[in-house]
């Protein structure tokens, strides 16, 4: 048994039309695999480059253990300068993140390596962020609380990345008052006995690697393990509609909050509630019983 996932398209010479016809507006993801030739962080951009630029600057690093009992599930493992960091990546395997990195507020001289793509998209301009990840370390699957359409440029590295849209969020154990799946399951190697849902939800997937653009819709669940040792630009285009709009809202005054109040009530039982909801509601949902 494995989990059903289909390759995203490749695509290369995509027009803005093409964008906006066949994957913008019906909400499907690609890899534009040549979006990046043209920007001076198509050749500059590597963890020597970091180092140099940004090396002083001290960032939040994030490991790969779920939150347990009163944590605030948004903590970081540690705060250490970024050539640091560069340097335990170049070490070798390591479950350390570090993520959204605003480029504009920490190394603005950064924001003149790339250009905003001309895809009849609006970008959220004030918001150009990094990724970065040691090899092995996975992103648990989420999708994100501000709804917002992600163009996600691969610089340095290899990583995979798996896609499910929102019709399969039923299947997926979702785990109530959030926006992320169970943390405890690992897509690189699921336990189909214990979470059989996955089995029947649809997918996709794809492997980034130097240069590669991928458009991940709006409201789209991803996970993300890192081949090796990887840096990503993300750019953001926010969602206009109302009904989108007041969901952001909720999630980020309400959802968020609520739940951190009960981990800090609850505790452990509040985490453990959580996920039981989750596997009963998701094998309701697949007709498991």
């Amino acid at each position: 048994m494995k989990l059903d996932l289909q390759n995203i398209p490749r695509r290369k010479n995509l027009s803005k039309e093409e964008f906006l016809q066949e994957y913008f507006i019906p909400k499907k993801p690609v890899v534009i695999e040549d979006l990046t030739e043209n920007w001076p962080a198509y050749q500059k951009w590597n963890f020597d480059y970091f180092r140099e630029k940004a090396g002083d600057v001290v960032v939040p690093l994030y490991d790969g253990k779920p939150a347990k009992g009163r944590q605030n599930s948004h903590g970081p493992a540690m705060k250490v300068p970024f050539r640091e960091y560069v340097d335990l990546l170049e070490k070798g395997p390591t479950d350390l993140r570090m993520f959204f990195f605003n480029m504009l507020q920490n190394c603005p001289e950064l924001v003149e390596d790339f250009q905003y793509p001309d895809l009849g998209v609006k970008f959220f301009k004030k918001l150009p962020v990094l990724f970065v990840g040691g090899e092995g370390s996975k992103v648990v699957m989420h999708y994100d609380m501000d709804l917002a359409n992600n163009f996600h440029f691969n610089f340095v590295g290899k990583k995979r990345v798996i896609l499910y849209p929102p019709d399969q969020t039923g299947l997926l154990y979702k785990v109530p008052y959030s926006i992320v799946s169970m943390e405890i399951i690992d897509m690189d190697k699921p336990d189909f006995t214990k979470y059989p849902a996955l089995a029947k939800a649809r997918g996709f997937e794809t492997i980034l690697e130097h240069g590669d653009a991928l458009y991940i819709p709006s409201h789209w669940w991803h996970w993300i393990k890192y081949e090796k040792a990887s840096l990503s630009l993300t750019l953001r285009s926010l969602p206009k509609s109302p009904g989108k709009i007041a969901e952001v809202l909720n999630n980020l005054l309400f959802v968020r909050n609520y739940d951190n109040l009960m981990r800090k009530i609850r505790g452990q039982d509040w985490i453990d509630y959580k996920n039981r909801i989750a596997i009963k509601r998701t094998h309701k949902n697949a007709g498991i019983e």
